[in-house]
């Protein structure tokens, strides 16, 4: 693979500080170009164009906090959620804080409640598992979202939550993942057809072959991964899949609950059934701690982004790359959690800036950054190929294709946040190119032939 790194851009500016360079500034995905959504309608296998910018449309930072402005819509495809939900993606004002130096929560815990519990790199929420509601609402056999609102997720495995106002069609939504954020098709068994009519890209793709990458902030201010990585918290033991330490509870009838309790007849759940199958109530599970995570789906380790080791939660997937309960946070955060991002009646986040702060610029990162793994398909091509990549797409690249002359035909740009690019090669003549992916910080190659 052909490895491109973002050049030190801020050398000559010595009031920049150091802590000014993390990654919980410089992780996030930004919009630097007016970048918009778009959405799939039932029927309609050709997203249409929003008006919504999408991605982090601003970050201001000071030495404890960030604070991060977005809009809540991602740069990949929404929709359509075809369970009946009425609303969509639509472009909000969030305002999150994330501490900076996150620290051990060591008196009572918070639990992730409903709404959202951190946010994901692109500006997007992160939710619980739960879909807020309980059997036969008695508050005891709590819902599971991932399981009961499957069929109401996008490729992308995201939906929106109705932002409640006049009823009917189009209501606006706070679009959110409740698991890992990528598309039902990266699944070798995917548990959706979803992707076959509406394809998307979701904000990455899982590569059992390196570390997977950052994907968001809990508000506790601990850093959120992708499913795969080192074996040891020391960095060391190859790349593996992080296993929760949570597994669904040996049971055929919800008579009891996983630390022994034994319910009333009129506290039980549903005998496990097709309707109602084991992993379908978050009581079903329990906390044995096998695995390699703890009981908040996280670990202390060393990560790319932090080489001396960080406390950090991962989204957890199965063997089949599904989602794995509890799929992003446990029962509680590990760290104190920053309280003023839950959501209060119709406020989105409590955050208010009472501090002096800087608007961090993306354009000094200093961090090397390699450009992920990038798939060319099919190759060789007649009118259509794509471009894959595994990881995260921090930043715009340009797609140009160049000719054994040198002759050089700019193909498309590919938006940062997205994972998937198709594009139009039927102007081309048949033959062989050279197709460079990139911009003036980075760039890589691959070969395609174009036959007629």
């Amino acid at each position: 693979m052909t490895r491109s790194y973002l050049l030190f851009a801020c050398l000559c500016s010595l009031s920049f500080s150091l802590h000014a360079q993390t990654p919980e500034l410089t992780a996030w995905i930004y919009n630097t170009t007016g970048l918009t959504g778009s959405h799939y309608e039932v029927g309609t296998y050709t997203p249409f164009s929003d008006d919504a910018l999408a991605n982090v449309q601003e970050v201001e930072y000071s030495d404890d906090n960030v604070y991060v402005h977005s809009t809540g819509v991602p740069a990949y495809p929404t929709g359509p959620f075809q369970d009946g939900n009425p609303s969509y993606a639509s472009e909000l004002e969030y305002l999150f804080r994330i501490p900076r130096d996150p620290e051990p929560n060591t008196g009572t815990l918070t639990e992730p409640g409903l709404g959202h519990i951190g946010v994901w790199i692109n500006g997007v929420p992160v939710y619980n598992y739960s879909d807020a509601m309980s059997y036969n609402g008695m508050d005891i056999w709590h819902r599971n979202a991932v399981v009961f609102e499957n069929a109401g997720f996008d490729c992308s495995k995201g939906h929106p939550a109705p932002i409640m106002g006049a009823p009917g069609p189009d209501i606006p939504g706070m679009y959110h993942h409740h698991q890992n954020p990528s598309p039902f098709s990266a699944a070798t068994a995917p548990l959706s057809d979803v992707c076959e009519s509406y394809p998307a890209d979701g904000l990455y793709i899982p590569d059992a072959g390196q570390h997977s990458p950052l994907l968001g902030y809990a508000f506790d201010g601990y850093p959120i991964y992708g499913a795969y990585a080192y074996g040891n918290a020391d960095g060391s033991g190859g790349i593996t899949r992080m296993e929760s330490g949570w597994a669904k509870r040996d049971i055929t009838q919800r008579h009891t609950l996983a630390d022994g309790t034994v319910l009333d007849m009129a506290e039980w759940g549903p005998d496990v059934n097709d309707s109602y199958p084991l992993g379908a109530y978050k009581e079903d599970f329990e906390f044995t701690g096998g695995g390699d995570l703890d009981v908040h789906n996280g670990r202390f380790a060393v990560t790319p982004e932090y080489p001396e080791g960080t406390y950090a939660y991962y989204t957890t997937i199965d063997e089949d790359g599904n989602s794995a309960f509890p799929y992003v946070i446990g029962e509680t955060y590990c760290g104190i959690v920053a309280a003023d991002n839950f959501p209060m009646g119709p406020v989105l986040t409590s955050v208010v800036i009472s501090e002096p702060t800087n608007v961090y610029d993306p354009s000094t990162a200093v961090v090397l950054l390699e450009l992920p793994e990038i798939m060319l398909f099919p190759n060789p091509a007649t009118d259509q190929v794509q471009l894959q990549v595994l990881g995260v797409l921090h930043t715009d690249q340009e797609v140009l294709a160049t000719d054994l002359l040198g002759n050089s035909t700019l193909l498309k740009v590919w938006p940062a946040g997205t994972t998937r690019l198709a594009m139009d090669v039927s102007g081309l003549a048949a033959g062989y190119y050279q197709l460079t992916i990139g911009n003036n910080q980075q760039q890589t190659h691959r070969s395609l032939m174009i036959i007629r």
